[in-house]
């Protein structure tokens, strides 16, 4: 099944909501004060399948100027619109004002109605054909259908149901590749079921049962149950209008203007860098000005900046800007958005957001590269700028995009982690110099460690991030590939004397102080020795302060295997290898580790 969503727009009482209801039998007007005064106030929704396959779902708008801000809310999340205009009344200036809008969040395909035909002439429709004609020129709707209808009599409602059919053919389906988001436009309780939201979905797809965040406020939920168009479904995709059952939530706590989303995906944010285009019939705006900013279903207070030294922007001009949010709304580059001034409150531009998390320092030229790059220069832009990379899940966040463009569009350095070569280039740089230091200080030691290293080298990277530096790592230290050990000849006298009085103790464990105080340097360099024989295998640390060498713990291993089976204590043990209690179990703890041995209370088994 094709789903998609059309829009109504227009001046208030042109025969909006009953063109609705006489296209799907459904009044969308249901509140009791529309009733009563006959006008929309809240979005209305209806559906109708146009064709086999081929799903219609229908948004009304209210026409009315006090309630743009609810018409807004349902605008941003259609296909195409309906600009629907009353033959006995022509273009009225919320008609010029909602197709602004429509122009503005980025509508690229539609029809005109001509509603109340039967009220008007046919020179008076023929009339009000050439004002839309000028009013749609050079606009997405230049030489779209014009359909004259009558709600009432029936009159153009087969023609127009073809055209919409033919419009819906031709409207390409929303991507469900990209993440889920659903921008809430209603919230209520029902009796038996709890809280239920509803909305476009703009984005991916959503499931029972699956977990979602509520933005801005941060709570996840669990989708409890799932309708779409009335009906109970397992899950609901892109271009799908959508009621949503959660569970554990109240309807108090929620909003139109809040949006569901994967938890922790993305984040809300408060300030945007965009490109901003003031429409050609609206004052100058200064610099500064305080707006009403909508977006998806959100509508916020905020004040618009513009690059140092343009104190204003004239009508018509476009211009890149940073806007500041009173209240965090989820936003993702690629998002259009409206503004209305505060006094009066009109319609007076929109654009595109171009970053959501933006720098200090607002500059025209990196948000020119934002606007016009590809893909794959907007990640390099913005992995450059973070200075120690980012991970993949932070790139989805900053660019909207599904991990897979992502990695299509740039290869990760190491374990999903995006950074510049300049950066690491500089990191190599600054590790080597430190490795070389270490180096020239301890030359008997075979590298440093990797926490050391990493610490003063890459503070706010990953771990794994020291895995990109192209370094020679051995176990828990890192070294330079040009560093090998190389010992003086006294160091080499010092080693095979300490290994030495170690192979001929064997399992009567030399004291180590003793031992180093005996090799014939310095204890420093003797400890350093020590450690060498120890990496080497050479000998076997048994505890913190006995040592063996191997050869004595290859023959103890040899006489045990001899009793395998065998259960013994530590007598026994003491009999067998002629050693004291002293070393006896330290001895026997280590073959437990070692899993020569087995410990079951007072006994052992050889294993």
């Amino acid at each position: 099944m094709k789903y998609v969503v059309a829009g109504t727009a227009g001046h208030i009482d042109h025969g909006k909501t009953a063109l609705v209801r006489a296209l799907t039998g459904i009044d969308t007007d249901r509140l009791k004060e529309e009733k009563e005064r006959g006008i929309s106030i809240e979005l209305g929704f209806a559906h109708l399948d146009l064709a086999p396959g081929i799903r219609l779902a229908l948004v009304d708008v209210p026409g009315h100027e006090r309630f743009i801000k609810n018409m807004l809310a349902g605008v941003g999340g259609i296909d195409f619109v309906m600009l629907v205009i009353a033959a006995d009344e022509s273009i009225k200036p919320q008609t010029r004002e909602h197709f602004d809008i429509c122009r503005m969040v980025g509508i690229s395909r539609g029809l005109v109605v001509l509603t109340k035909s039967d009220l008007a002439e046919p020179e008076t429709l023929d009339l009000v054909r050439l004002e839309v004609e000028d009013l749609t020129r050079n606009s997405f709707l230049s030489g779209a259908p014009v359909v004259a209808i009558s709600s009432t009599t029936g009159f153009g409602m087969h023609e127009l149901r073809q055209t919409l059919l033919s419009v819906a053919e031709q409207t390409p389906e929303r991507s469900s590749n990209r993440y889920f988001r659903l921008p809430l436009d209603r919230v209520f309780s029902m009796r038996g079921f709890g809280t239920v939201v509803t909305g476009t979905i703009s984005g991916g797809q959503i499931s029972a049962g699956q977990e979602v965040e509520i933005y801005p406020i941060g709570k996840k939920t669990r989708v409890r149950g799932l309708q779409t168009h009335g009906d109970a479904v397992e899950s609901a995709r892109a271009g799908q209008r959508a009621a949503v059952n959660l569970a554990g939530v109240e309807a108090a706590e929620l909003s139109r203007g809040m949006t569901l989303a994967g938890p922790g995906r993305f984040f809300a944010t408060k300030v945007l860098d965009c490109v901003f285009e003031l429409l050609p019939g609206a004052k100058p705006l200064k610099n500064r000005a305080p707006v009403h900013f909508h977006a998806g279903t959100a509508e916020v207070e905020a004040a618009i900046r513009f690059s140092t030294g343009v104190s204003s922007l004239e009508p018509g001009e476009r211009a890149f800007a940073r806007i500041t949010l009173r209240d965090a709304v989820l936003l993702l580059p690629g998002d259009r958005f409206i503004v209305r001034m505060f006094s009066p409150v009109v319609t007076i531009g929109g654009g595109v957001v171009l970053d959501i998390l933006p720098p200090r320092r607002f500059s025209t030229e990196r948000l020119r590269a934002l606007e016009n790059g590809t893909a794959a220069q907007r990640i390099e832009l913005l992995v450059s700028e973070s200075g120690a990379g980012l991970s993949l899940e932070s790139l989805v966040a900053r660019t909207g995009l599904h991990e897979s463009e992502i990695l299509e569009a740039a290869r990760p350095l190491v374990n999903r982690w995006f950074a510049s070569p300049a950066w690491v280039a500089s990191r190599r740089r600054s590790a080597e110099e430190i490795l070389r230091e270490f180096h020239r200080l301890h030359p008997l030691l075979p590298g440093m460690p990797k926490e050391d290293l990493r610490s003063r080298v890459l503070p706010d990277a990953p771990d794994f991030a020291l895995d990109a530096l192209d370094l020679v790592s051995e176990g828990d230290v890192v070294r330079l590939a040009s560093h090998q050990v190389s010992l003086r000849r006294d160091e080499e006298e010092a080693a095979k004397k300490m290994e030495e009085i170690f192979r001929h103790a064997g399992l009567r464990i030399p004291s180590l102080s003793e031992t180093l105080a005996q090799s014939g340097v310095e204890i420093a360099r003797a400890k350093t020795l020590l450690q060498m024989l120890l990496k080497d295998g050479r000998l076997v640390r048994i505890s913190a302060e006995l040592v063996v060498h191997a050869s004595a713990l290859d023959a103890l291993r040899v006489n045990l295997s001899q009793r395998a089976g065998m259960r013994f204590t530590v007598p026994d043990f003491k009999e067998w290898t002629g050693v004291s209690r002293k070393y006896a179990i330290p001895l026997l703890e280590f073959l437990d580790r070692q899993r020569i041995t087995r410990r079951e209370g007072d006994t052992r088994v050889i294993l």
